[in-house]
């Protein structure tokens, strides 16, 4: 304990509070809440042999530590989180990527609200649902919605009907095609959905088409009816649950893996959908202090608290009472109940939620199995294949791409643990065979390029050539050759069958049809021809739209990468009128003018032929 944790333990207050600990770099590493300051943090710092393996790891690391007083525990609770979610101290329970999790925003503080995705929660008046860790899904949904209830989706009203009117997407509230009073019900129809309330939806749009059917306004009512069929079939997926209301059941489960907590949302009874969320610094806490844990973290960023929360098991009664009131807090009233049923349908749904947990946690398992096999084993096994003194944790693997000699570019990709690591790639606009097509010579040149004065530490494990013997060859005259202290294994992949040309042997070796290692090695080989492909084409595109400006009097360099900066494409620029030409940093009337004829001559030959 340093002298400045045991002379800040005797200014400890008799409130409530929030503590942070911190190592000897100032980093924060645990953020905790307290009734009483003083009692709480110096339980750290007695001889306690009942402090778990976690909490006397955590005191050993304890150089610093603050607090900041709170009015209540609720304030104390509330301050927790916001900071557990922005320092996410190592030794808390805390939810995996939570900033990463997307909510469905209904802007009802617009005149015509919309809805979409979004990643933020505003205080700006708007509704928002969520969080959704099933972005698929959401998608779907918000799909779904989109056809049943077609609001607006421009940022910014239009001054007239866009194309989602035409397609009858949008209702056109831009034009006044639809009445305020309607718009609004159509939102708080989209609310209704959202909140799972389909029932009362199917009432209203009932009472709606027959309303319209009776004024022989056969139109909407077709409309309507349309929109009351989806609604029903949507309704009938939803299983019926319990008798009624609004709650959430939780479940849990633990692997090797860590923790999962499955979330199934009940809304009217219905079971709507579920989530699951792994939890980091898990581990060694019980099961109480986990779901402590979630039921303050998820809620705290949740924004809808049902009335009924559903738990595996019973957590300690004083957080009990303190997450109901600021569950309460939170909702805005009513009554919150955290409950952990023994018997009847609310336990059969926990159980429920609990093997689905543990399912997640066994295919999640699996799941790293197959990418192991597909990257780390897959690297093992490559390496028993071509006899290499250890396996090719980093492979390097080149290209050559070009049409006749024109524009030969080169690209090197690199594979670490079998993965791509793309901020490694490279590439090369090959120069020594420029107009005329000589794969060995380029790819003595890249070669040449990468390796000659590369430091040892830099090397790879492999060096893959995208080629057969020849390129192998003007390979190795480079490796062997110029760069001398090079013994890094060379291989050459045949363009057809995958077959591996080692150094100085005739024979290829040919990997097994179905092996991990030759599924391995094409990837590679599929990626460099990508990425050199993709650079081939950009130059030569590049080149293509240069060419035609080239021929257009008063336009040099400067002024064709200016006009290119001002519109972009050169469609762009062949629709711009003289003014439009002429404004362009760098021009002047003249050189606008010669661009527009240049190009208008062009349209009337074409219109000629």
């Amino acid at each position: 304990m340093t002298d400045i944790v045991v002379e800040k333990l005797k200014l400890l207050p008799d409130s409530p509070g929030v503590y942070i600990m911190k190592d000897a770099q100032g980093t924060i590493i645990y953020v905790g809440k307290a009734i009483v300051l003083k009692n709480r943090v110096r339980q750290y710092f007695q001889h306690n042999k009942n402090h778990s393996p976690k909490v006397r790891a955590m005191v050993s690391h304890i150089a610093d530590f603050e607090f900041i007083m709170t009015h209540s525990e609720v304030e104390a609770l509330i301050l927790e989180c916001n900071l557990i979610k922005k320092h996410r101290p190592h030794y808390n329970i805390s939810l995996k990527d939570d900033k990463s999790y997307p909510y469905v925003k209904v802007t009802v503080n617009e005149e015509y609200p919309r809805v979409f995705m979004t990643r933020r929660i505003l205080k700006d008046g708007a509704r928002y649902f969520g969080p959704y860790t099933d972005v698929t899904a959401l998608h779907r949904s918000l799909s779904l919605l989109r056809k049943l209830f077609p609001l607006r989706t421009c940022r910014q009203l239009q001054k007239r009907p866009c194309l989602e009117y035409h397609i009858r997407r949008c209702l056109a509230p831009c034009a006044g095609k639809v009445t305020p009073e309607d718009y609004d019900v159509m939102v708080r129809s989209v609310l209704l959905f959202l909140e799972g309330r389909t029932e009362q939806i199917e009432k209203e749009l009932r009472t709606r088409m027959e309303q319209a059917a009776e004024a022989f306004h056969f139109e909407t009512a077709a409309r309507l009816r349309d929109q009351l069929l989806a609604v029903r079939k949507v309704a009938e997926k939803q299983n019926i649950v319990t008798g009624s209301g609004d709650q959430d059941a939780i479940g849990l489960a633990r692997s090797d893996l860590g923790v999962c907590i499955e979330l199934f949302f009940v809304r009217g009874g219905k079971l709507l959908g579920r989530d699951h969320f792994l939890l980091d610094g898990s581990e060694e806490e019980s099961d109480s202090a986990v779901l402590t844990a979630f039921l303050q973290q998820y809620y705290h960023r949740a924004t809808f608290v049902p009335r009924e929360i559903l738990l595996p098991v019973a957590i300690d009664a004083s957080e009990s009472e303190l997450l109901t009131s600021w569950l309460v807090e939170k909702k805005g009233g009513g009554k919150i109940l955290l409950h952990t049923p023994q018997r009847g349908t609310k336990r059969d749904l926990v159980v429920m939620a609990n093997g689905n947990a543990e399912k997640f946690l066994n295919d999640e398992a699996t799941r790293r199995e197959q990418s192991d096999a597909q990257t780390l084993g897959a690297v093992r096994e490559l390496g028993e294949y071509l006899g290499l003194p250890k396996p090719p944790r980093r492979m390097e693997c080149f290209d050559i791409s070009h049409i006749q000699g024109s524009e030969t570019v080169a690209s090197m990709v690199v594979f670490e643990d079998g993965r791509p690591k793309k901020s490694d790639y490279r590439r090369f606009k090959i120069e020594s065979t420029e107009g005329k097509p000589d794969d060995f010579l380029s790819m003595r040149e890249v070669t040449t390029r990468r390796y000659v004065g590369l430091p040892e530490e830099e090397l790879p494990d492999l060096i893959v050539i995208d080629g057969g013997k020849g390129q192998l060859s003007s390979a190795l005259s480079i490796i062997r050759g110029q760069a001398h202290h090079l013994t890094v294994p060379v291989v050459g992949l045949a363009k057809q069958f995958e077959l591996v040309f080692k150094e100085n042997e005739e024979e290829p070796v040919v990997l097994p049809r179905h092996s991990q290692a030759l599924y391995l090695i094409e990837r590679i080989r599929d990626e460099a021809h990508r990425f050199a492909i993709t650079y081939h084409r950009s130059l030569r595109r590049k080149r293509n739209l240069v060419s035609v400006i080239d021929h257009i009097d008063g336009i040099g360099p400067k002024r064709r990468q200016a006009l290119f900066q001002a519109f972009g494409t050169l469609a762009k620029i062949k629709s711009a009128g003289v003014e439009e030409l002429a404004a362009v940093p760098g021009m002047n009337r003249a050189a606008a003018e010669a661009v527009w004829r240049f190009f208008a001559a062009q349209e009337e030959f074409r219109g000629r032929k």
